[in-house]
This record gives structure tokens, sequence and C-alpha cells, in this order.
């Protein structure tokens, strides 16, 4: 179909599938940190997107430390360079060594990659990895096709759409 857009391949995430997601995720990660039986230090969440995922794994791994780094590396819906706009805590960080980092998917890798350079012995964590990006990612649960745009929930409403392969 070659008259359809990019995005028009669609993965449509709802929030009983982000939050189940979400917990397998947490469920792959249970004791595997460096700190004592396998814990994790602290939880950082690359913002926006990766804060509901971070906030459901660290509820199912018990860790009360969390934290956000904000990149921006999207205008709309076209991809930029990756830049941090706010870093977390500097001395809880350090290398990265016991720190858990959240996102909700990694496209090109762009962004974790950026973020790896800074604590590259942090442990990178995503519910969804498409194919160019998942090199920079410890743990992931779903991976979808590069060309497949995922719609999270907080960018939906509800609304009719016309099937993928047209009207009948």
């Amino acid at each position: 179909m070659t008259d359809r857009l990019p995005h028009e391949k669609g993965f449509h995430v709802s929030w009983d599938q982000l939050h189940r997601d979400s917990r397998a995720l947490a469920w792959r990660l249970d004791g595997r940190g460096p700190e004592a039986e396998g814990a994790w230090k602290a939880v950082v969440a690359i913002t926006r997107g990766g804060m509901a995922p971070a906030m459901i794994v660290s509820r199912e791994l018990g860790i009360r430390t969390v934290d956000t780094i904000s990149v921006k590396s999207y205008e709309h819906q076209n991809q930029s360079g990756a830049k941090v706009l706010k870093a977390p805590d500097a001395e809880m960080m350090g290398d990265g060594t016991g720190i858990l980092v959240v996102d909700d998917l990694v496209d090109t890798g762009r962004t974790l990659e950026l973020v790896r350079q800074m604590y590259p012995n942090a442990h990178f964590a995503t519910v969804y990895a498409k194919p160019m990006g998942n090199k920079q990612v410890d743990t992931y649960v779903t991976e979808v096709s590069q060309d497949t745009w995922i719609f999270f929930p907080w960018d939906m409403a509800l609304q009719y759409v016309e099937p993928y392969r047209g009207k009948d």
C-alpha cells in the first residue's frame, strides 16, 4: 500500500495494554539489578513517554527512588537531533550503576544513545522496540517493525478509522 503515510501503519496501544506490557517488563527486570538481591537503586523515566511505564515498573519492583531525564528528539512526528532538557540528580546517577532507565519506545535509538553516553553502566529498558534502536536497549517486551507508528493512549481519542486495506 504505497499510498499510505508511514504513520498510517499504526499499532494502537490502550491503557490496559500499556499496563500489562509494563508489568511484563517489570517481571523481566525483577532480580536483575546489581544491588543486594538483584535490586535496582533507582528508576529514571525518559520523559514524557517513559513516565507511565516507569511508574508501573517502579511500583511492581518496589523501587521508591524515581527521577526523570527529559530528552527532546521529536518535533511533532518528525525526528530531530536529541538533546537533554533536564537531567536527573547527578549524585544519584553517577555512571549509571544500579540505575534502571525506562522509556516507552526505542525507535532509531538516538535518545537512548545520548543517555547511554551519559550513564554507560545504567540498564536500559523499553516496553516497545524497533529494529534500528533495539541495540541500545538491554531489555524490552515487544518488537514492532521500523515502519510502524505506535499510537500511545495519551495520543488518542476514540473515533472511527477506515480498515487498513480500504473500504469494502
